[in-house]
């Protein structure tokens, strides 16, 4: 999948793509038409760059309900020809999440959908799994026979089904199928998970791939062994070198960390940091220094799970290295420095955003940390990452930061916050959000009685409305 291609932030497509608050907003505000055409843009061809971590189903939903939006261009999207060549989960996903909640909301046009997409297309799984948790049990099993006619009555195809079902994400459509009486839906059913059932407990027993020996050479080897196959295994190989290393092994660990071949370098540096040796900082300089971008990677991760004060103080003369041990210095800093470190964190921070722009992934940390150490100065740069930023995690982290270092987030960003796509991003508006706005109380009671709305929202909610549901200010 391509990275998506994002719209500037001050329109409102790019707004809605990155699923801010303002982005409803403005297309309540805008034409009809071209809000939904902006609408239907963003369902249609996924704007997130990792959507497994990011959320915008909910929120789209939202505003499909909110616009009294029609569905005809994502039974056009879902139904196309191109349903039978890219069946990559990323191109429907995010269209049948949408679905899904509007289903929820009673959208019968949505449950319609997701059922006879189920019945034919390409990613039906994720649209049995969207039903499994709306639909009646008479609609799922309607759905049993176009299922199951998938798995053709061959071994393979027996072998397919016992799998899908054995890893089924939502398991409550094959439950009710095993209850069907006919033979070829409900004894094929019992088999597949009986099958499934054998499958897991044989993978247990007899667990795949090779095993290192019980000594530090063993181990090491094998670290090397792995990486020479393409299998980075410096993370097992260390926690195996914590079971069999003993005060005699360190010599042999810190000539591997120093000096040995990519693959046992690696697991002895992260054994070293684990174990937090006073030796572990000069070899991680070291390899970042003179080893290949395996070990400098895996040498700055090692240091980047250090939390003792020698990695802090260690921190504190690499954060102004041009490099990737300088960017975890600064993480570092962040994460665990204190309120001394505070103009550091701020130097980082400005220079992250100014050489790697808004979406850098150094910054998550950084934001945190500027929050944290409640860094009043960074207060501007935060908000132009809270801006510009695609990614709905970034932003949300951002607004928390705000809400410790910029005195006017009560009354700006915190309000728009409370229709943002994350709910953690909301949760943090329902808290901090001041109620002189008129739209807040309003947005704060519709939230409070949304059953798609997530618990620690509806708590927040909670907390700032009094039994009577007059907003406490």
């Amino acid at each position: 999948m391509f990275d998506p291609v994002i719209a500037p932030s001050g329109t409102l497509l790019g707004l809605l793509q990155r699923g801010r608050g303002d982005g409803t907003l403005h297309a309540l505000a805008a034409p009809r038409a071209e809000a939904l055409a902006a609408l239907n843009h963003c369902v249609l061809d996924d704007p997130r760059h990792d959507w497994r971590v990011e959320n915008r189903s909910l929120y789209y939903a939202r505003l499909y309900l909110d616009l009294h939006g029609g569905l005809e261009e994502i039974e056009a999207h879902l139904f196309g020809a191109e349903d039978h060549l890219d069946t990559e989960e990323s191109r429907t996903g995010l269209a049948l999440a949408v679905l899904g909640h509007l289903a929820s909301y009673g959208r019968r046009d949505a449950l319609a959908l997701l059922r006879r997409y189920a019945a034919g297309g390409a990613n039906w799984a994720w649209a049995l799994d969207e039903l499994a948790l709306r639909d009646d049990d008479a609609g799922l099993r309607a759905l049993a026979e176009p299922v199951l006619a998938r798995f053709p009555a061959t071994p393979e195809g027996e072998a397919e089904l016992a799998a899908t079902v054995r890893d089924a994400y939502e398991p409550r459509p094959w439950r009710l199928w095993a209850e069907d009486p006919r033979p070829a839906v409900g004894a094929r059913i019992t088999a597949a998970r009986e099958q499934g059932s054998f499958d897991r407990w044989q993978r247990q027993l007899s667990p795949a791939g090779p095993r290192p020996g019980w000594s530090v050479r063993a181990v090491l080897d094998w670290a090397q062994e792995g990486h020479e196959r393409g299998a980075e295994l410096h993370g097992p190989a260390a926690r195996c070198l914590v079971a069999v290393a003993g005060p005699e092994d360190r010599e042999t660990i810190l000539d591997a960390a120093r000096s040995g071949p990519d693959g046992a370098r690696c697991a002895a540096l992260h054994y070293l940091a684990e174990a937090q040796d006073p030796a572990v900082l000069d070899l991680v300089e070291l390899a970042v220094g003179d080893g290949s971008r395996t070990v400098a990677d895996a040498a700055v991760a090692a240091y980047g799970r250090m939390c003792g004060e020698a990695a802090v103080d260690r921190a504190r003369g690499w954060i102004h290295r041009p490099d990737e041990l300088g960017a975890a210095a600064a993480g570092t800093l962040a994460c665990r420095g204190g309120s001394e470190d505070s103009p550091l964190v701020l130097g980082a921070l400005r220079e992250t955003v100014r050489s790697q722009g808004p979406d850098a992934p150094a910054l998550y940390p950084l934001v945190d940390g500027a929050g944290r150490l409640g860094i009043v100065c960074a207060a501007p740069v935060l908000r132009h990452v809270y801006r510009e930023t695609s990614s709905s995690q970034l932003r949300g982290r951002t607004a928390q930061a705000l809400a410790a270092t910029d005195a006017g987030f009560p009354t700006g960003f915190a309000v728009e916050c409370l229709w943002d796509c994350e709910e953690t991003t909301r949760e943090v508006a329902a808290q901090h959000a001041a109620t002189g706005d008129a739209r807040v109380a309003e947005r704060l009671r519709r939230l409070a009685a949304d059953p798609a709305e997530e618990a620690e929202v509806q708590t927040a909610v909670r907390n700032r409305i009094g039994p009577d549901l007059d907003l406490q200010v």
